[in-house]
């Protein structure tokens, strides 16, 4: 069996009396499209920050590449790359300075960091704004460059948080092609996001998180014939509906963080109306 690029163990995260992320088991195999959904507060975040490494788990075990993340952090962050929740930009410096920058950070010779920061910043359409502070940028130019910054180093493993967030339709396609050209190049993809349709288009596996606990994990073909639910052994079971209608990622993932922690139907919240759209 081939070493997958993510897998964990147990992995849970509390902040006092709340826990965030709640005994999740995740293994995501080296070259997939892994898509990472659940709702607001769900956890998502938390274990992105805990799989690159910026924030330690409670308990549990993380192994990237085949590497336990604890003892082996420096050299796992030199094969990932991450565009984190907030982007993390140094506003003072122009897109060119800080990709050169990152490249350098990355152990990339002067030589490779300087095309690549040429290759990146034309290919990202922010050639034309070498004057200008990332501090004056869009959201969306900010978003782009982000994404520059990490993949400059040709990383094995990519995580994304909210990628496609504030980036125009053109800009998105352009990215899109990016990653799958990553993934047929064997690079692993773990992507997080709201936009269920671009989910549903990038990925082939996809995992669901729920209050915390992993609630699915398949295939999108295995989530469609309703074998998603995870078992309180950490097994999945779920029947299959014969000649049911091929469902989108959004129907599957509406059923599945419609029940509880056991798997059953939640309760329905009472209709409410605003008084003055009455």
């Amino acid at each position: 069996m081939t070493t997958p690029a993510i897998d964990t163990t147990a992995l849970t995260r509390r902040f006092g009396d709340f826990t965030a992320v709640d005994n999740v088991n995740l293994r995501v195999e080296a070259g997939q499209f892994f898509g990472f959904l659940g709702p607001n507060g769900a956890g998502k975040s938390t274990t992105i920050k805990m799989l690159t490494g910026l924030l330690a788990p409670t308990s549990g075990s993380i192994r990237i590449l085949g590497q336990d993340l604890q003892a082996n952090s420096a050299d796992i962050k030199r094969q990932i790359g991450v565009v984190p929740e907030g982007m993390a930009l140094f506003g003072r410096l122009t897109a060119e300075e800080y990709l050169r920058f990152v490249g350098r950070m990355y152990g990339l010779d002067r030589a490779t960091t300087l095309n690549r920061t040429r290759e990146l910043l034309e290919f990202m359409q922010l050639a034309d704004e070498q004057k200008k502070l990332i501090a004056d940028f869009s959201h969306g130019m900010q978003k782009k460059l982000a994404l520059a910054a990490a993949v400059i180093h040709g990383p094995k493993v990519l995580f994304l948080d909210e990628p496609f967030e504030g980036v125009d339709a053109v800009a998105a396609g352009t990215l899109k092609a990016m990653l799958l050209r990553m993934i047929a190049r064997g690079a692993t993809i773990f992507l997080t996001s709201h936009v269920l349709e671009i989910v549903e288009r990038l990925s082939t596996h996809i995992a669901i998180i729920h209050r915390g606990r992993l609630v699915a994990q398949g295939s999108l073909d295995e989530l469609r014939a309703g074998a998603w639910r995870i078992g309180q052994a950490g097994t999945q079971d779920g029947v299959a509906s014969p000649g049911e209608e091929k469902r989108s990622l959004e129907q599957i993932f509406l059923e599945i963080v419609g029940t509880d922690r056991e798997g059953n139907p939640a309760a329905t919240a009472p209709e409410q109306e605003l008084s003055w759209l009455s």
